[in-house]
C-alpha cells in the first residue's frame, strides 16, 4: 500500500472534527423542525449511501484477486450483521429525534443519556473504520470519495442529535465535549481501520466491503426509517438522492 502518512493525519482530523462543527451547528440552530430535520438526514443519507457503494462495495468487487466477487458479497452481508447484533443492545438510531420505542436487552438499569451516547459512539465506529479502510483501495480518488463523504455527513447527522441531548438535560457544555469525545472515537476508529488494511491484502475485497455493509445497514434500518416517519417522506427522499448524486459527480470531477 502506498505511503499516505499526511493524507491519513488530514482524513483522521476531519473525520473527527465534523462531528464537533454539526454539533455546534445543532446549538446554534436548535428545536429543528422535522422537516428541515429530514431533509437534512435525508441528504446524509445519500451521502454516506453514494460512500458506500461507489467507495467501497464497487471498488471492493473490482478488484483483480481471486473470489474477490465472493469475498464482496459475503462481506457485505457480514458487515450488515455486526450492526444488527450491535443493535440488540444500543437503542436504534432512527428514534434520535424522540425516546426509543423499542426494547433492548441489558440496558435496564444504564441511564437514559448514558445509553443515547453509547449508541451515538458506537454507530460512529464503522464510518470512522470504513474512512480508515478506503485506503486499501489504493486509489485516491475513493479515498476522498470515502473519507469526503463520511465528513459532510457528520455534521447534518450532529446536528439533529443536539435537541435530543438537551432535552434530556445535559448541558450546553457537555453537549460539546460528548460532541468531542464522538469525534475522538470516530478518529480511533479511522486509524484501525488503516491499521487494518496494512496487515490485510488477500482479503482486501472482504474487508472493503465488511465496512460498506455497515454502512448500508445504517441506512436503510437507522437513517431512512428516521426521515420517513414525520410525514416528509418525499421531501426527504429527494435530498437522499441529491446527497447521492453530489458525491457521484464530485468523484468525477476528481477523477
Amino acid at each position: 500500500m502506498k505511503d499516505y502518512a499526511s493524507l491519513l493525519a488530514v482524513i483522521t482530523l476531519s473525520v473527527g472534527f465534523s462531528t464537533v462543527v454539526g454539533a455546534c451547528g445543532g446549538l446554534l440552530v436548535r428545536n429543528l423542525p422535522h422537516k428541515f430535520h429530514d431533509i437534512m438526514l435525508g441528504g446524509a443519507s445519500g451521502i454516506m449511501l453514494a460512500a458506500a457503494v461507489l467507495g467501497l462495495i464497487s471498488p471492493a468487487a473490482d478488484m483483480e484477486i481471486p473470489g474477490a466477487l465472493f469475498m464482496t458479497v459475503a462481506g457485505v452481508f457480514c458487515g450488515a450483521a455486526i450492526v444488527s447484533v450491535l443493535d440488540r443492545i444500543t437503542p436504534h438510531l432512527h428514534r434520535i429525534a424522540g425516546v426509543d420505542q423499542e426494547p433492548h436487552s441489558n440496558n435496564s438499569s444504564i441511564a437514559k443519556t448514558l445509553l443515547f451516547i453509547t449508541a451515538i459512539a458506537i454507530h460512529k465506529i464503522p464510518e470512522g473504520l470504513a474512512a480508515g479502510v478506503s485506503f486499501g483501495t489504493g486509489e485516491l480518488n475513493d479515498i476522498i470519495t470515502v473519507s469526503g463523504s463520511i465528513t459532510l455527513q457528520n455534521i447534518p447527522e450532529a446536528m439533529v442529535i443536539i435537541s435530543p441531548l438537551l432535552a434530556i438535560g445535559v448541558t450546553m457544555r457537555r453537549t460539546i465535549l460528548i460532541a468531542t469525545g464522538i469525534g475522538v472515537v470516530s478518529m480511533i476508529s479511522t486509524l484501525i481501520g488503516y491499521a487494518l488494511v496494512s496487515i490485510v491484502s488477500h482479503g482486501m475485497p472482504f474487508i472493503l466491503s465488511l465496512a460498506g455493509g455497515t454502512m448500508l445497514y445504517v441506512v436503510s434500518d437507522e437513517m431512512i426509517p428516521e426521515t420517513h416517519s414525520h410525514g416528509y417522506e418525499k421531501e426527504s427522499t429527494f435530498s437522499l438522492l441529491a446527497g447521492f448524486m453530489l458525491i457521484l459527480v464530485l468523484q468525477r470531477v476528481i477523477g
